[in-house]
């Protein structure tokens, strides 16, 4: 008997083409949905968890934190246990409080030329970097650093390299560093728009923007007392950074004069930039959609509660935190040697633990 013969040419049939399912479109954060922003920074003392709930208590939105000690080298574990990280993002999102920021180590100095502290500065920044990706943060900003004296341009080139060193390794995904324009004292970088643009242009592979501070701002001569001063320093913004990469504003007052180029923050209202002023900064077309942080001092309780309640009171709306949460406690003041009650008392430039603000953090 014959053997039946079989066809050996394949037919091809579009309808068994294997299609994958398409990825699902990412997840828009609860915070991104066009209401104004305004947040405080709160202490991780004790419980990093225990900040989201602190903002919240205060009728904030969003926050900023330290995600370790922010004037020791050595603060902590570089890394934040996974458990507390799946807790701290699981508030978060019950909570809806974004964005959230986080503010870099004060030792950090990329612009340095000191070969062992600029060393120190790059991975202390890249340790920054992976607790900011394990919290799941939305910003990271940093101070450009001082020159100490050896030049603006080496210096500025100095610090685009070292966030390329510090990253480098590292998916940044949706996190984006944020370089903060300065005072200018001393030697600082930073009190310049064009300064912060060349560090930008430095870097165009990362993830980077800006943030602005309104103390720093004033103090380094900008007048945003009156409408025509705060429309001078977003043309000078824009013209130089761009303002579509302003993505934090530190809404903090200033106890030192105009061009002082001297960072004291103040309450809102009560420095030297004045209620009105705020008003218009977080009413301006130009600044819709940008986080507006508080850094402002605790100098008796219930401060933080009050500036967090003045920002909400300027965009029209009233907000109140949760009457159960204490806000904050007050920084204990500087007493001088000899004086009654200096045992024990502990200077504004002395040590802090993890999560709490010292004096630069309020007046940077």
């Amino acid at each position: 008997m014959a053997e039946e013969q079989h066809p050996t040419s394949l037919v091809f049939d579009a309808a068994d083409e294997y299609r994958p399912e398409p990825l699902p479109a990412p997840e828009i954060p609860a915070w991104k949905d066009g209401s104004i922003r305004i947040g405080i920074h709160t202490s991780i003392a004790g419980d990093i968890a225990g900040a989201l709930d602190l903002a919240h208590g205060l009728g904030a939105n969003a926050l900023q934190i330290f995600s370790a000690s922010p004037r020791m080298w050595a603060g902590g574990a570089a890394r934040i246990a996974p458990a507390d990280c799946d807790r701290f993002r699981a508030r978060r999102r019950e909570l809806r409080l974004g964005p959230l920021v986080i503010h870099g180590n004060y030792l950090i100095n990329l612009a340095s030329p000191n070969p062992v502290l600029r060393a120190r500065s790059v991975q202390a920044f890249h340790q920054e970097l992976v607790r900011a990706l394990s919290l799941g943060a939305d910003f990271l900003v940093i101070h450009p650093g001082s020159s100490l004296n050896t030049g603006t341009g080496p210096a500025i080139a100095a610090v685009a390299q070292g966030l390329k060193q510090a990253a480098r390794g590292l998916k940044l995904g949706e996190l984006r560093i944020l370089i903060e324009n300065t005072a200018g004292q001393g030697s600082s970088l930073g009190a310049r728009f064009d300064e912060l643009q060349a560090i930008l242009d430095g870097c165009r592979d990362l993830p980077v923007g800006v943030c602005i501070d309104t103390a720093h701002t004033f103090a380094a001569g900008w007048d945003l007392r009156s409408a025509e001063g705060l429309e001078a320093a977003l043309r000078e913004i824009d013209g130089t950074v761009g303002l579509d990469r302003v993505a934090v504003v530190h809404v903090n007052d200033s106890k030192t004069p105009l061009g002082s180029r001297v960072d004291r923050h103040e309450h809102v209202g009560k420095g030297r930039i004045g209620l009105e002023a705020f008003e218009r900064i977080l009413k301006h077309s130009l600044l819709a959609g940008r986080a507006f942080i508080l850094e402002t001092p605790i100098d008796k309780p219930g401060d933080d509660r009050r500036n967090v309640t003045v920002l909400w009171k300027l965009v029209g709306k009233e907000v109140k935190g949760s009457a159960s949460r204490d806000g904050m406690k007050p920084r204990r003041k500087k007493v001088k040697k000899g004086s009654k009650g200096s045992r024990g008392s502990r200077g504004s430039k002395g040590k802090a633990g993890a999560g709490s603000r010292p004096a630069r953090a309020r007046g940077k």
